[in-house]
């Protein structure tokens, strides 16, 4: 969890996370919208409550960020969520690769 930002800072590697192509898109959209609202990542950084260097990883789609994150940054652009998600219908949801284990799980030991 980053203490500035209030959002967890845990990134996913794109060549082997099962998100990844949701996390690419997300990141490509949000530059999209922050080239069209003609402001700069500080600028973005500093109405969303985030580091620069956040919304540059969000941005290069290796970091994951929460709703609350992305609900911040949807307003500093003036978009809403439903607009921020809605150009990414062919991105594939499917999850890849392997199923992660519960190791708080009885089981699991």
């Amino acid at each position: 969890m980053n203490r500035r930002s209030g959002t967890d800072t845990k990134s996913a590697d794109p060549s082997t996370s099962r998100i990844a192509p949701i996390l690419s898109a997300v990141g490509a959209r949000i530059k999209q919208c922050r080239h069209a609202a003609d402001k700069s990542q500080e600028a973005l950084a500093f109405e969303a409550r985030v580091d620069r260097t956040y919304i540059s990883s969000i941005e290069r789609g290796i970091a994951n960020p929460s709703v609350e994150t992305l609900a911040n940054i949807c307003y500093a652009l003036n978009v809403s969520l439903a607009e921020l998600f809605s150009p990414m219908d062919g991105v594939s949801l499917k999850p890849t690769g392997a199923r992660r284990t519960n190791t708080a799980s009885p089981s699991a030991r």
